[in-house]
């Protein structure tokens, strides 16, 4: 089977022979590994590409990830921003978002196409599809609609508004799912796409309930996935902190796939997940791939293995997106254990 053809089984309940292993994202990660910033692979569609193919042969990771630290130009294109650019790290935006009610129903789901950045990281996915797609599962990445909210009108202001004002923050994360429809659907609609990884790190177990959750992320995770699989398109989705709490709420998302934060108790995840949803993690990305050793690596990927066992249904991966300064021999490490890793 091909590395593709063992997660597409997987993401299905199935025991494929080996354990599937990808990174998490790892846009920021690839950049510096290949000697270059994100801003400099976003030149062209082709050097976005180049970098994604090169990463992808160079670990194997079963999974690669078009757009990973970009994903912040989808709400600094409807707020009408250009994007900060870092020497190191990921996109980010500026504090200059929607500072009012009213500002916010001036905008249009449509402005997320604004910024040609937002094509640029389409075609690079299409042309990275038709490089290594046989081989490789290639999808394509956004914020999900919880953290693409907080982001339109500012991470403060969205908190609070939880508690002060949830009525308009429910309108915002409405807005949010409705521009991940639109920023994807003529792309699914050409035909091709297998998958796409929303990751909702605001909506993490460490900043929100799991009732607030229920109420304000769930629903809109709901939306987009049922979208998702009207297309034939299957969803991953990534929900930061400790999650622990929530467990049962993640099959109800409608995704095909939960990444799982580091903080999560596996056995709990296993107890919880398996047989309902395809679940993915979480090996710490700090503790063990960047400031761990080579032997530390394979100890702490074989412990999480051997936590899950032999069942399936599961994808190793790190419990987040990897810091830039992540070895390049700990990830290579990580996807050993997990192709070696038999069932």
């Amino acid at each position: 089977m091909t590395p593709k053809q063992v997660v597409l089984e997987t993401l299905k309940g199935g025991r494929p022979g080996r354990c599937p292993v990808a990174l998490m994202a790892g846009g920021a990660w690839s950049a510096r590994h290949i000697g270059c910033t994100l801003r400099d692979a976003a030149k062209t569609p082709e050097t976005m590409s180049s970098m994604l193919t090169d990463i992808a042969t160079t670990i194997k990771s079963d999974i690669v990830y078009a757009g990973s630290g970009y994903t912040s130009i989808h709400p600094a294109s409807v707020c009408g921003i250009e994007p900060v650019w870092r020497g190191v790290g990921a996109l980010d935006i500026s504090d200059c978002v929607i500072k009012s009610e009213e500002d916010f129903a001036k905008l249009d789901p449509s402005f997320v196409d604004r910024h040609p950045l937002t094509n640029l990281i389409k075609q690079a996915y299409k042309l990275t599809r038709a490089k290594i797609g046989d081989q490789y599962l290639v999808t394509i990445t956004a914020w999900g609609p919880f953290t693409n909210g907080a982001r339109m009108i500012g991470e403060e202001t969205f908190i609070k508004g939880i508690y002060k004002n949830p009525d308009y923050i429910e309108g915002v994360i409405d807005f949010a799912a409705d521009m991940l429809i639109h920023l994807f659907e003529p792309l699914v609609n050409e035909g091709g796409v297998e998958m796409i990884l929303l990751g909702d790190p605001t909506a993490s177990g460490d900043l929100i309930s799991s009732k607030q959750f229920e109420r304000f992320a769930l629903p809109y995770l709901q939306r987009f996935t049922k979208w998702a699989k009207s297309k034939n398109v299957m969803t991953m989705i990534h929900i930061c902190g400790d999650t622990t709490d929530r467990l049962d709420l993640f099959p109800q998302t409608g995704a095909e796939c939960i990444s799982l934060d580091h903080k999560v108790n596996m056995i709990k995840a296993k107890e919880a997940l398996h047989g309902a949803i395809c679940f993915a993690g979480n090996l710490n990305p700090v503790e063990a791939l960047m400031n761990g050793s080579i032997n530390d690596v394979e100890r702490e990927s074989r412990r999480l293995l051997e936590t899950i066992g032999d069942d399936g249904g599961f994808i190793l991966m790190p419990g987040c997106d990897i810091p830039p300064s992540v070895p390049l021999d700990n990830i290579k490490k990580m996807m050993e254990v997990g192709h070696a890793w038999k069932y």
